[in-house]
């Protein structure tokens, strides 16, 4: 056996580093202390240029304002369209100025200019600025000066006269008569309402009489609808629609088909008609919330969803009309109690149900006192009626109702409390449904989501679930932190027995007293004798900031009892 090795302390660099866990050897390397954060986030002037390479990419990204937007595969490419000249060089010619105002000449040069151009027949014929001169072409027996050219026209009527003739109205009518006969044997041009004359035989048939079918006219637009449809479109509607075979076998698997099930699967998987794929479970008659509110085997809730939703629909029915028509809850039970003896039984509820409109069956009348009835006498007295058909919290119990409710011993003194600590009001003790069951159920709850204890285990940084804090009584919406009362994917994904079982996260870190929770110790079969509860209990209380203990605190104390038992 060799000497033990010596522990090498942890390294301290200017007296900032402290080591927390000195039991436990650190592993991996330990860097020095390099730059501080304040040096990081300190600027350096003058600031470094980016690289032409980066600087390619920006500018195809990221360009400058009034910068042109160059593509990064161009971006070491030469700069050619800035030199490029596109189209065919011409020559400069004359401009408009010159043209419209042509520089004075000299006499000696205009009349090179004129003997130049003397030899063109057209500079002869019409000389630049002259007329053009046409006796030339004349024959030589014309004499100008007397000869007159053109046709002597006679001056006619004039536009005022032929616009507005001087006749009678009469003949004007009677020249538009004869010619509008005119036009009706030649352009058949008819005036509006003039009846076309057909040479019939007028002595056997009237002038105003009408010939032919009446034209059937509807009022719904059918006819407009129809002028409104294209022939196309009431060709395609009537002729076939082809589909490919395939196509349509296609979606038939694919789309869902009316009064069809869809089924992608059922060319593949030849299996019956009546098939069940799984195992069959055969449900137990209890769940997890039976157990934790401590019901016996007649009150388990599986199988009773029905029964429990119609008893909840008329509890609030009747809640809700004794809280309207009644000011208090003594008031509230005479009327329910017909006969004054202080108990509602069977006959009277069932008159004061069909006064509030509710036409029970036995079978429902009977669960419903069943439900109400605590002690199990068959009636229903003061505190059962406050606590289950009204709601006692909305209405309270004033001094005059306490003395007559002790004088007509309807109520003990002892069954009556304050509603708030600190208040005056008062009001009927609360009753709790369910019963002590017989320690003969197990549950596998201790062992779900089981961890080893995390104390021999190094942790580092904040944890996500902030169990170590309490959450808050009111609740910000911008409070993104889980205080441990809400469930992650895979508990969405795959829910727990205790959520199908109707009993929520908020059941099981509820905080509750030390009798409740040793009873429910007691009913999943855990018996633990008094002097170890009493130190499960301070080591539970120790847990929590207040001391406030809860079934997840109390599975988590036990979990890390057994792990310390293992590895001892």
């Amino acid at each position: 056996m060799g000497a033990p090795k010596e522990e090498i302390p942890a390294p301290i660099y200017g007296g900032r580093f402290v080591d927390r866990s000195p039991h436990v050897r650190s592993a991996g390397k330990l860097f020095p202390i390099g730059e501080r954060a304040a040096s990081c986030l300190t600027e350096v002037y003058p600031r470094s240029s980016t690289p032409p390479v980066v600087q390619k990419f920006l500018n195809t990204r990221r360009s400058k304002p009034g910068a042109r937007t160059i593509f990064y595969g161009k971006a070491n490419d030469p700069d050619l369209e800035n030199y490029i000249v596109h189209g065919v060089s011409t020559y400069p010619s004359l401009s408009a100025g010159s043209l419209i105002n042509v520089p004075s000449k000299p006499l000696f040069q205009q009349k090179l200019i004129e003997k130049r151009e003397s030899l063109y027949s057209s500079r002869r014929r019409t000389p630049l600025g002259k007329s053009h001169d046409q006796t030339t072409a004349f024959p030589p027996t014309i004499n100008l000066s007397e000869i007159i050219f053109g046709r002597k026209y006679e001056r006619g009527l004039s536009a005022g006269v032929l616009i507005n003739p001087s006749k009678s109205k009469q003949d004007i009518e009677e020249e538009a008569r004869k010619g509008h006969e005119i036009y009706v044997v030649t352009h058949n041009d008819y005036d509006v309402g003039e009846i076309k004359d057909r040479k019939y035989d007028w002595t056997k048939f009237r002038k105003d009489g009408s010939f032919g079918i009446e034209t059937p006219h509807f009022s719904d637009g059918r006819n407009v609808a129809k002028s409104l449809r294209w022939l196309q479109e009431i060709k395609r509607n009537n002729t076939a629609n082809i589909v490919s075979k395939r196509l349509d076998d296609f979606r038939e698997r694919t789309q869902h088909q009316l009064g069809k099930v869809l089924d992608p699967i059922a060319d593949t998987l030849n299996v019956p008609a009546d098939h069940t794929f799984g195992i069959l479970l055969r449900p137990e008659k209890h769940g997890v919330g039976d157990i934790l509110h401590n019901r016996a085997p007649k009150d388990f809730l599986r199988g009773k969803d029905r029964q429990r939703a119609t008893l909840a629909t008329v509890q609030q029915h009747l809640k809700r009309a004794n809280y309207h028509h009644f000011g208090s809850l003594l008031e509230a039970f005479r009327h329910f109690d017909k006969n004054g003896d202080g108990k509602i039984d069977k006959e009277e509820l069932k008159d004061a149900c069909v006064t509030f409109g509710l036409n029970l069956d036995s079978n429902v009348l009977d669960l419903l006192v069943e439900y109400c009835d605590e002690d199990e006498d068959g009636l229903i007295n003061f505190v059962e009626f406050a606590n289950f058909l009204t709601w006692k919290d909305k209405m309270s119990i004033g001094k005059l109702e306490e003395k007559i409710l002790t004088e007509e011993c309807l109520l003990k003194p002892e069954e009556i409390v304050l509603k708030e600590e600190g208040g005056s009001e008062k009001t009927t003790k609360t009753l709790i449904k369910g019963n002590q069951t017989p320690d003969i159920y197990e549950t596998s709850s201790s062992r779900i989501g089981a961890l080893p204890s995390s104390i021999y285990y190094r942790t580092y940084g904040i944890p996500t679930i902030r169990t170590d804090i309490a959450p808050p009584r009111l609740r910000r919406i911008s409070d993104r932190n889980n205080y441990g009362d809400e469930s992650n994917a895979f508990g969405l994904l795959c829910p727990s027995i205790f959520t199908q079982n109707m009993v929520y996260e908020r059941d099981i870190f509820k905080s509750r007293p030390k009798e409740e929770i040793a009873q429910i110790l007691r009913n999943i079969g855990v018996h633990i004798p008094d002097n170890h509860f009493e130190t499960l209990w301070d080591m539970a209380t120790k847990i929590h900031p207040k001391g406030e203990v809860s079934i997840e605190t109390i599975k988590s104390v036990l979990d890390d009892m057994r792990t310390n038992l293992l590895l001892s």
